[in-house]
């Protein structure tokens, strides 16, 4: 009973099941309370909502953080139906150091450090945590799985990427900060200073407070400004590539069940051409060897008549008959 228990709820929980009435309203259920507790988180931190709904905004996170507290405990308890995490100690010990299964011990745990040291300053920073229930949709998105399954194939792309960016940021930097340090100290008094300065020009973004004003800088910048384009355009153009070899796969995983029926009726005609033509081999060969018959027959009849009724040397006779028929093949086939 016990056994069958676990694997019902396994299949709720871990399973994403449209025709299984549970585990749709698990899919349904968690999502939501997700997005309900990071609305409450939000709107917390503006005074015009926290004032007059503050004890809301607490039972809404009591409340979700118990459900993701119950939520926790099931999946720990009901993963050993998985083979891969059988063993009822380890096996539950590699499950919780999934990255998922982190996510969700990290995202609840602010909420019992907040009640058992309410007073310390770096438990109420970290309650910002919280946020990081937004990834535990990924369970139940497909879209967000497509996204990640993206990132995770490009990733040596986006890192030679990023590698790149970084190389040119420093150098950039490096650059700006000598050509500019002794016109705007205050600005450019280090290559840390710089370097914001790097990033938003690089990014395009361009804050407007701090900005070259050596000739030499302006050019510098200017030089940035156009390679930040090109190169902040290359995961854009990485990620889309991904997406699109994404769905194609997809689409490939789904084809062969989309052909199967004309699969089996492509095999079943294949099938019923062999039975044809086995039997048209088969009818052939009985019509041979039914003619054979006759001809070796006729053969005898023949060679009985040449040496007479009387000569009983039945070995002379088949020796003949037999010639005679070799006669009559080849003339045949000629």
């Amino acid at each position: 009973m016990r056994k069958k228990l676990k694997t019902i709820l396994y299949e709720i929980l871990e399973v994403s099941d449209s025709n299984n009435f549970y585990s749709l309203a698990d899919d349904l259920i968690i999502p939501s309370l997700i997005v309900l507790n990071l609305t409450a988180f939000i709107a917390s931190t503006s005074p015009s909502f926290s004032l007059g709904h503050k004890q809301l905004f607490e039972y809404i996170e009591i409340f979700s953080s118990l459900v993701f507290t119950l939520e926790y405990v099931l999946r720990m308890w009901v993963c050993t139906v998985d083979r891969k995490y059988s063993h009822p100690i380890w096996g539950r010990l590699k499950y919780a150091l999934t990255p998922l299964s982190l996510i969700d011990l990290i995202s609840i745990l602010p909420f019992y450090l907040l009640l058992l040291f309410p007073q310390l300053r770096f438990v109420y920073i970290i309650s910002i945590l919280r946020l990081l229930r937004l990834i535990k949709i990924s369970r139940y998105s497909e879209s967000v799985r497509t996204l990640g399954s993206v990132l995770y194939a490009k990733k040596e792309e986006l890192l030679a990427t990023a590698f790149a960016v970084f190389i040119l940021l420093i150098f950039a930097s490096s650059l700006m900060y000598f050509v500019e340090s002794s016109a705007q100290p205050k600005s450019f008094g280090s290559i840390p200073d710089a370097m914001w300065w790097g990033v938003v020009t690089l990014t395009t973004v361009g804050y407007g407070d701090i900005y070259p004003i050596t000739p030499i800088g302006r050019f510098l910048g200017s030089i940035l400004a156009f390679l930040g384009i090109g190169i902040f355009a290359l995961p854009a153009g990485i990620i889309s590539s991904g997406f699109s070899e994404e769905l194609q796969r997809k689409k490939q995983q789904k084809t062969p069940e989309n052909l199967e029926p004309s699969a089996n009726s492509q095999s079943v005609e294949m099938l019923t051409e062999r039975e044809v033509i086995f039997e048209q081999k088969q009818m052939a060969i009985a019509l041979h060897i039914e003619s054979s018959c006759e001809l070796m027959k006729m053969c005898v009849q023949t060679a009985q008549l040449k040496l007479g009724s009387d000569f009983q040397n039945e070995q002379i006779i088949r020796d003949l008959a037999i010639h005679l028929y070799n006669e009559a093949v080849c003339k045949f086939e000629l």
